[in-house]
């Protein structure tokens, strides 16, 4: 959960729950109980959930109760609109809703379910193996959401800092969200063992993009060049780039595709290179570069 754009309140809000939940959450499963004083029900299941979590202590599970009278903020990031409420957080994410499970019998039988898929050993402690959450982290900043991208990724590192791909991760989910001065920062204090590796080349090629983020107005000016004069190469390559590192990929594979067919010797292959360049800013297992990558083929080979 990040912390950028929030008030003090807000900032404190998200400290004691990172405190509370996501940091034990990373050697266990947290079940999250939302509840209130004045909530009968709440009452009710406390004592069910309370031995549950005593019974799977040694199996890694930890309960955690969020008074959302005195955590409204926390409540609100989770939209709980009903108490109580109780969710199954691992690695800082919620993977399972138990709200629906009210007896013991239940509770156990969904997190028996849990626990057999989650890389949680005897005892709490989370194997090494963080290629799940990689994958969620990738997941996540497909769909555009670069805030809640960052945090997966950042929450890898605090689990394995010297895994190259979780800071390319990183790097690549705060130029989405807009941080293009701490993806720059994030880059340059990676140590000189991860900064040549592969995964943090794709990092790189992202942020050397981003630089080419047009002021106001000046997209507009770029795009008007380069329809009005179609054979102008020079146009069209300072288009893409901006429009690229504007967000708008599409227009920009356009028309460097556009280039390559009516001259792709041009400048030394200078619309083919700076195709591949965004190829790899964006990752070649992403579905739509491998579309681009077609059109591209078919271009060239026919």
């Amino acid at each position: 959960m990040a912390t950028l754009g929030l008030n003090l309140d807000e900032q404190k809000a998200v400290d004691r729950f990172r405190k509370q939940v996501v940091e034990p959450s990373m050697t266990s499963l947290v079940v999250v109980d939302f509840w209130a004083e004045w909530c009968g029900p709440c009452k009710a299941l406390t004592p069910v959930l309370e031995k549950v979590a005593a019974d799977y202590a040694d199996r890694g599970v930890v309960l955690a109760k969020i008074n959302v009278d005195e955590e409204a903020f926390i409540a609100a990031q989770f939209q709980v609109r009903s108490i109580p409420t109780v969710y199954a957080i691992f690695q800082g994410q919620p993977v399972a809703d138990l709200t629906a499970a009210r007896s013991e019998s239940q509770l156990k039988a969904l997190l028996d379910q849990l626990l057999a898929k989650l890389p949680i050993q005897a005892g709490g402690a989370a194997s090494a193996d963080v290629g799940p959450l990689l994958a969620m982290g990738e997941e996540v900043l497909a769909s555009g959401d670069g805030e809640r991208a960052a945090s997966v990724f950042a929450q890898i590192i605090d689990m394995a800092p010297d895994n190259a791909a979780a800071h390319a991760g990183l790097i690549r989910a705060l130029l989405l969200a807009g941080h293009a001065g701490e993806a720059e920062a994030a880059l340059v204090a990676l140590p000189p063992e991860l900064a040549r590796d592969p995964a943090i080349e794709r990092a790189r090629s992202a942020l050397a993009l981003a630089r080419d983020v047009p002021e106001a107005g000046e997209l507009a000016r770029l795009r008007a060049a380069a329809e009005a004069a179609p054979a102008d190469m020079e146009a069209g390559l300072a288009y893409a780039g901006a429009a690229f590192a504007a967000g708008e990929r599409d227009a920009a594979a356009a028309r460097l595709l556009a280039m390559i067919a009516h001259d792709r010797e041009w400048n030394e292959g200078a619309a083919k290179a700076k195709l591949l360049q965004i190829f790899e800013a964006i990752g070649l297992e992403d579905p739509w570069v491998a579309a681009q990558r077609r059109k591209l083929s078919t271009i060239l080979f026919g």
